[in-house]
C-alpha cells in the first residue's frame, strides 16, 4: 500500500522542516553516528551513502576530513556536551532576576503545567508539603490511568478510588473535590464510560493549586530558581551556540543542515533562509509567519521551533531532526515500493494526531502541488472517482472514500467532531490513540542511528548566487522580529532530557547549603601552645 504519510519522513527535503510530521522522540531517537560529519566554514564533508544502510567507516584524505559527531546513543558522548557547558550555562544570581519577577506572565498553567521547567519545580515545591503532595500524586494517577490499556483501565480506575477516595475514618485524602464529583466517577465506571471519568475531578486539584499554593510558590526558592533559568533561557542565540554538520537537503530559500547545540550535545536541523533570496522573492511575510506558526505549536507529531536566530547572511530556524530520514525515499528506495498496510495505518493515526494538534491551535495545514495547476486539483477532488489496486482492504478504501466525499458536509471528520470522529473509523481499531499521543506505543520502523537516510550530499543541489539584492538598515525591522532566540518549551524539555538541568541544579543546590552552613571556625591557639607543641609537650589533638 503507497501513499504519502509524512511520518518521521518527509515527502521532499524542499519541505523536510517546515511543514512536517515527526516520529515521536521515543520512536526516532536522534543518534549522531558514523553518518553525521562535522563541516566549518572552510570544510565540506564527504558525501554519505543514500541506501539507508550502515556507513562506512573508511577515512576520506586529509583534505575533505571533517571531524565526526559524537557516537550514536540519544545525545553522544556525556551528551555531545562541550568542555565549557556549564560555563555556557550558568545561572544568575537571584538578585539577577528582580525585574523578571515582576513582570513575568503570573499565569499557573504557563509557569506550572505547560512549561517543562516550572512543571518540575513546581512539584519539587508541592512535594515538601505532604498536603500539595497528595494533590500531585492524584494528578500523576490520572495521567497514568489516561493511557493504561483498555483492558486494564478499569483496574486502575478502581485503584485510584480506592487509594485517594476510601479513607472514611481518617477523612479525604482530597477535600476540595466535592463527593458528588466522586460518586459521578464511580457512576461512569460501573456503566463501563472508563475514558477520562477523572477528567472533572483533575480540573478541581488544578483550580485549587493554581489558588493558595501558586501564590506560596512564588515567594518560595523554587520559583527563584525557575526565574534564574527564565533568565538563562532569554539569553542571546547565535551560531556558536551550534556545531554545524553535513547538508540534509534544501529549502524555499536556502539549505538544511543537520547541527548540535553545544552546551547539551542535542541534535536539531537547522533551515537557513537567505536573506537576499527572501528579498528578492518578497518572502518576508512568508517567512516570518512560518517562524511563527512553527513557534506556536508544541505537538510530539509535528516538527517543532526550538531557536530562531540570525547570521550575516541567513536567518535561521533551529527545529526538530527526523533522522528517519525522507519518506519518498523509503517508499521507493528501500525495499519493494510502497509500506504494507499496518505501517501505513501507524503513520496515517500520528498524522491524524499532528493535524489535531494543528487545528486546535487553528492553523489550517495545507501543502500546494506546483506540479499540477490549483484549477485541476479542484476539478478532481469535485469529478473524479478514485480508484484503488488490490493491495487496499475494506477498511482502507472506506476510510478514503469517507474523507475524499464530494460533499464536503459528509467528509468524515467535517460533522462537527473533528479529528476524534476519524480515530472512530475501523481502520483504527488496533491504535490506541491515548498511548500513541504518550509515545508508549511501539512503531513499526526504527531508524538505524548509523545509517542517513537522504541523499548523497554530491546530489543535493546547491543555490546560485543571488546577484542585484542589497541589504540595509531598512530589513533590520523584520530581522528583529524573525531572531527571536530560544522558544521556551523545546529549550526546557532540552534541559531536562540532557541532564543539564538535573546537574547545574545539584551543583546550585549544594552551593547554596554550603554558603548557608560554612564549616565551623577552628578555635584559636596560643603562642605557647603552639610552642609547647612543637617541643612535643603537648599530645595530639590537645
Amino acid at each position: 500500500m503507497s501513499g504519502k504519510s509524512p511520518t518521521g519522513f518527509r515527502s521532499s527535503h524542499a519541505h523536510l522542516l517546515a511543514e512536517g510530521l515527526q516520529l515521536p522522540a521515543g520512536h526516532a531517537a536522534v543518534t549522531p553516528g558514523a553518518g553525521w560529519e562535522r563541516v566549518s566554514p572552510r570544510q565540506e564533508s564527504a558525501p554519505a551513502p543514500s541506501s539507508g544502510k550502515p556507513l562506512s567507516r573508511s577515512r576520506p584524505p586529509r583534505e575533505e576530513r571533517a571531524a565526526t559527531a559524537p557516537p550514536a546513543g540519544g545525545y553522544g558522548q556525556k551528551n555531545g556536551r562541550s568542555k565549557k557547558w556549564r560555563e555556557m550555562l550558568k545561572l544568575p544570581t537571584v538578585s539577577q532576576c528582580r525585574e523578571l519577577r515582576h513582570f513575568i506572565e503570573k499565569d499557573y498553567r504557563s509557569l506550572c503545567d505547560k512549561q517543562p521547567i516550572g512543571r518540575l519545580l513546581f512539584r519539587q515545591f508541592c512535594d515538601t508539603r505532604p498536603d500539595l503532595k497528595k494533590h500531585v500524586e492524584f494528578l500523576d494517577a490520572v495521567a497514568k490511568y489516561e493511557v493504561t490499556i483498555d483492558e486494564d483501565r478499569r483496574d486502575r480506575a478502581l485503584s485510584i478510588l480506592e487509594q485517594f477516595f476510601s479513607h472514611e475514618n481518617s477523612g479525604p485524602l482530597l477535600p476540595e473535590i466535592p463527593a458528588a464529583a466522586v460518586r459521578e466517577c464511580r457512576w461512569d465506571l460501573n456503566q463501563q464510560f472508563c475514558k477520562n471519568i477523572f477528567e472533572g475531578c483533575a480540573s478541581v486539584v488544578h483550580n485549587y493549586l493554581s489558588k493558595k499554593p501558586f501564590e506560596e510558590y512564588q515567594e518560595s526558592p523554587y520559583f527563584s530558581r525557575f526565574l534564574q533559568w527564565k533568565w538563562l533561557e532569554r539569553q542571546p542565540v547565535s551560531k556558536n551556540t551550534f556545531r554545524n554538520y553535513r547538508v540534509l537537503g534544501k529549502g524555499g530559500f536556502g539549505e538544511v543542515c543537520a547541527c548540535q547545540v553545544r552546551a547539551t550535545g542535542k541534535m536539531y536541523a537547522c533551515k537557513k533562509l537567505e536573506k537576499k533570496r527572501i528579498k528578492k522573492r518578497g518572502g518576508e511575510a512568508m517567512a516570518l509567519n512560518e517562524k511563527r506558526l512553527l513557534e506556536k505549536v508544541h505537538s510530539r507529531f509535528v516538527v517543532n521551533l526550538a531557536y530562531a536566530y540570525e547570521t550575516k547572511e541567513t536567518l535561521c530556524l533551529v527545529l526538530t531532526i527526523m533522522n528517519g530520514g525522507d519518506l519518498k525515499f523509503h517508499i521507493y528506495n528501500l525495499g519493494s515500493p510502497g509500506f504494507d498496510e499496518k505501517r501505513a495505518v501507524f503513520y496515517a493515526a500520528e498524522v491524524c494526531c499532528g493535524l489535531e494538534d494543528l487545528q486546535r491551535e487553528r492553523i489550517a495545514y495545507r501543502k500546494p502541488k506546483e506540479k499540477v495547476k490549483r484549477e485541476e486539483v479542484e476539478r478532481r477532488v469535485r469529478k473524479d472517482t478514485e480508484e484503488y489496486s488490490e493491495k487496499f482492504s475494506e477498511d482502507t478504501k472506506s476510510i478514503c472514500r469517507m474523507l475524499l466525499a464530494k460533499n464536503p458536509n459528509e467528509r468524515l471528520g467535517c460533522k462537527g467532531d473533528g479529528a476524534a470522529g476519524v480515530k472512530k473509523h475501523p481502520v483504527f481499531k488496533d491504535i490506541n490513540f491515548s498511548r500513541l499521543e504518550a509515545n508508549m506505543l511501539e512503531p513499526p520502523f526504527r531508524p538505524d542511528p548509523n545509517a542517513i537516510y537522504c541523499k548523497d550530499v554530491l546530489d543535493i543541489g546547491r543555490f546560485s548566487v543571488v546577484k542585484g539584492v542589497y541589504l540595509d538598515t531598512a530589513d533590520d525591522n523584520f530581522y528583529a522580529q524573525f531572531a527571536t532566540g530560544c522558544v521556551s518549551i523545546p529549550w526546557q524539555k532540552e534541559m531536562i532530557e540532557s541532564g543539564c538541568f538535573k546537574d547545574i541544579n545539584d551543583s546550585e543546590n549544594k552551593r547554596v547549603e554550603e554558603k548557608a552552613s560554612p564549616p565551623a571556625p577552628r578555635p584559636k591557639r596560643s603562642f605557647f601552645h603552639s610552642l609547647f607543641r612543637r617541643m612535643g609537650c603537648l599530645g595530639t589533638g590537645r
